[in-house]
């Protein structure tokens, strides 16, 4: 625990604190329906090359060049057709000059083939068909390889896996995959005047917001989260919850419970228990000052303990859990953080300078391109609604006490990019 007095911890030495209670979970194989959202453990490399083979990009006729050769609406060129290519057949036939095959798309074109003729080109003749316009050299074939060769890297170690990576695993014919496996992380919100959304509000009480927001920052960045109902402010209960808790955590996140006050249950129990290491700090930052990180059990899961209002519970997980989970996930970075950008303030605000400040900001982009970004609200950790309309965390470093309008400052992206301003039309 920090030493008594003003005594603050960094928020760079408490959030190494946290990266150091945790490694990358060992990897394991998954079948690739299981994959989605973990993070590959291994380099992918083509087996063979996509497509396998030549076929066509269209519903029409494989033929060549020569056969067709100033075909036009006024004057359209016949050829038999000596049969029909259906997707999937698996004989390799070959095109005889002055001879067409009706093809499917995605069927193999046979040996010859210059170019497939789409349908809409043509009277759709089945025995004999009459062609009115002439392809270019290869129009409508795709060629084997023209996606990836074979032995070509695809996937790179360390891509956390979406859809469209899933995709390209299974046309490569991998069934299997070497993954980082998705941390467990149970999710635990105390409070004896914290009651379930849906529940009618008693005077004193508030629905419980941090449980909702932290599962969802957990799963967002690609972990299971496991949300326990709300604990009560009774040491019994809370340490029954945790170690029942304990079978299926990989991490353990709590929200409340960590100031100094007589029901701060989280701290009670965690500082008395001798199955328990955790340390509580008071940390140079606004807001979330009170934190706590340390293991639990003989096992020695890792456990965050954040504080109780919405917005430093959010601002806490961004800061220290969220760069502990990517480190699980397989991120190998020093630093395993969202992206942060430099913007320009487009207004002034005060900062405690002896404190790092976190604001809930939103941003645009001015004409000359630059990121300008505005605080959402004030600096109240209980006003949460602003979270929905902020961007980005403005950052504020220790030793600054007021933001000017137009000074250069630090921001963690909470979501995209925003898109360049368009330029008036008397910009020179």
């Amino acid at each position: 625990m920090s030493p008594a007095g003003d005594t603050l911890t960094t928020v760079a030495a408490h959030r190494q604190a946290c990266l150091d209670l945790v490694r990358p979970l060992p990897p394991l194989d998954l079948a690739l329906r299981d994959a989605l959202g973990c993070v590959l453990a291994e380099d992918v490399v083509s087996p063979r090359p996509l497509p396998a083979f030549d076929n066509s990009a269209m519903d029409g006729y494989a033929v060549r060049l020569r056969d067709v050769a100033g075909a036009s609406e006024e004057h359209p060129v016949g050829l038999p057709v000596v049969g029909d290519i259906a997707a999937g057949r698996p004989d390799a036939l070959r095109l005889v000059g002055g001879t067409t095959a009706r093809i499917m798309t995605g069927a193999p074109v046979p040996q010859g083939t210059e170019a497939v003729v789409p349908v809409e080109w043509t009277d759709r003749g089945v025995a004999h068909v009459s062609i009115t316009r002439v392809p270019a050299e290869g129009q409508h074939v795709r060629r084997a390889g023209e996606d990836v060769e074979a032995g070509v890297l695809v996937l790179e170690a360390g891509t956390r896996l979406e859809p469209r990576h899933v995709g390209v695993l299974a046309a490569i014919g991998r069934a299997r995959v070497r993954v980082r496996p998705r941390p467990r992380v149970v999710v635990v919100s105390t409070g004896t005047e914290v009651v379930e959304p849906g529940v009618t509000l008693a005077r004193g009480q508030l629905h419980d917001a941090n449980g909702y927001l932290l599962t969802a920052a957990v799963e967002d960045l690609g972990a299971l989260a496991y949300r326990v109902g709300v604990v009560a402010d009774d040491a019994r209960e809370l340490a029954g919850v945790l170690d029942d808790q304990l079978v299926r955590a990989d991490v353990v996140v709590t929200s409340g419970g960590v100031s100094e006050g007589a029901y701060d249950t989280v701290k009670e129990v965690l500082s008395a228990s001798g199955q328990h290491a955790v340390r509580f700090d008071r940390i140079a930052m606004q807001p979330g000052m009170p934190q706590g990180c340390g293991t639990l059990g003989e096992q020695a899961v890792p456990v965050f303990t954040l504080p109780g209002n919405p917005v430093s519970s959010f601002v806490s997980f961004e800061v220290f859990v969220r760069p502990a989970l990517r480190r699980m996930l397989g991120d190998e970075g020093p630093d395993p953080q969202r992206p942060r950008v430099t913007a320009v303030a487009g207004a002034g605000w005060t900062s405690p300078p002896a404190k790092e400040q976190y604001v809930r900001a939103a941003w645009t982009r001015d004409e000359r391109g630059r990121f300008v970004v505005e605080p959402v609200s004030g600096h109240g950790s209980h006003l949460v609604t602003a979270l929905a309309r902020a961007t980005c965390l403005a950052v504020v470093p220790v030793g600054v006490g007021v933001v000017e309008p137009g000074d250069e400052v630090e921001c963690i992206l909470l979501g995209p990019l925003p898109a360049p301003a368009p330029r008036s039309q008397d910009t020179p």
